[in-house]
C-alpha cells in the first residue's frame, strides 16, 4: 500500500501533472494541499476516469486539502472540531483500515506576525483533536505540508535560518508535540540522502541548487511502525514546467 502526500500549490494549474504522477505511480492513498479551488470546481470526474474516489474541502484562491484513492473512502471529516476556522485545512477519511488524516498546516509568515500565533494555536488545536482520532483509529497516518523543517539536517542553511519561521523553536517544539502523540517521521525510518528536502524557492535557482526544506511529513502511528518498507521524496515532479514548489513524499507500506 503506497501513502503519499502533495502540496500542489493551485490545483488549476497542475492538474495535469496530478493525473500524471498517479497513473505513473499508483499511489493507493494521494493527499493534496493548497489545491485553491472551490468544492464545485475540483476535479472529480478526471479523477473518477483514472480510477480516483476523492473528498475535498476548498476554498477560492486559498488553502484547500483533498484526499484521493483508489479504495473506499470511509467516514469523512472536515476540520478540527472546535477550532472555529474559515480557512480549509484538514480532511481525513479511513481507507482500507487506516485513518488517513491530511493536513495543511499554516505557514506563519513570520515570528512576529499574528499568522505566527494563529498557526501555534492551530496546531495545539490539531494535536488535542488527533488524541482523540487515535484513541478511536489506532492505525492513524497524518500527511500533508506541516510547513516545518524538524530538525536543522532539513534545512539546506540553518544558519541563515534560524530563529525564522518554518524553523524556530515554537515550531519544531510543536511538531515534537505530535511525535509525543506516539507518531513517527516515517522518512527517517530510513537511511536517506543528505540534503533531502521536499520544497524549494522558486527565486534564486533554489531547485537547480537544492536551496530547499524538508516541510512535507508522513507521520504514522506506532501500529503502522511494522508495515513501512520504504519512504522517500520524487523529484521528478519538479522538474515539470510551471511546477509545484513543493514535491510527492511517498511511503510504502506492506499489505
Amino acid at each position: 500500500m503506497k501513502l503519499a502526500t502533495w502540496n500542489v500549490n493551485s490545483l488549476n494549474v497542475r492538474l495535469p501533472h496530478v493525473l500524471d504522477w498517479c497513473t505513473a505511480n499508483q499511489p493507493d492513498v494521494l493527499c493534496l494541499q493548497e489545491t485553491k479551488q472551490e468544492d464545485s470546481k475540483f476535479p472529480y470526474e478526471a479523477l473518477t476516469a483514472i480510477g480516483y474516489n476523492a473528498i475535498h474541502s476548498g476554498q477560492k484562491t486559498y488553502n484547500g486539502v483533498a484526499i484521493l484513492s483508489r479504495h473506499v473512502l470511509e467516514h469523512p471529516s472536515y476540520g478540527i472540531p472546535d477550532f472555529a476556522d474559515e480557512q480549509k485545512r484538514l480532511i481525513a477519511a479511513t481507507v482500507k483500515g487506516i485513518r488517513i488524516v491530511c493536513a495543511y498546516i499554516p505557514n506563519g509568515q513570520s515570528v512576529d506576525s499574528d499568522k505566527y500565533q494563529y498557526k501555534l494555536n492551530w496546531l495545539a488545536s490539531l494535536t488535542t483533536h488527533l488524541q482523540a482520532e487515535l484513541a478511536a483509529h489506532p492505525k492513524l497516518a497524518l500527511l500533508g505540508d506541516y510547513n516545518i523543517a524538524p530538525e536543522d539536517r532539513d534545512v539546506h542553511d540553518p544558519a541563515a535560518w534560524l530563529g525564522q519561521v518554518l524553523v524556530s523553536e515554537p515550531e519544531r517544539t510543536a511538531f515534537q508535540g505530535l511525535v509525543g502523540l506516539g507518531l513517527h517521521d516515517t522518512f527517517r525510518l530510513f537511511e536517506q540522502p543528505e540534503a533531502s528536502f521536499s520544497w524549494w524557492d522558486y527565486r534564486m535557482a533554489g531547485f537547480r541548487r537544492n536551496l530547499g526544506l524538508r516541510i512535507d511529513h508522513i507521520l504514522v502511528s506506532t501500529p503502522l511502525l511494522a508495515a513501512c518498507k520504504a519512504s522517500w521524496i520524487d523529484k521528478a515532479p519538479r522538474k515539470l514546467e510551471r511546477p509545484s514548489d513543493h514535491t510527492p513524499v511517498v511511503l510504502e507500506l506492506s499489505e
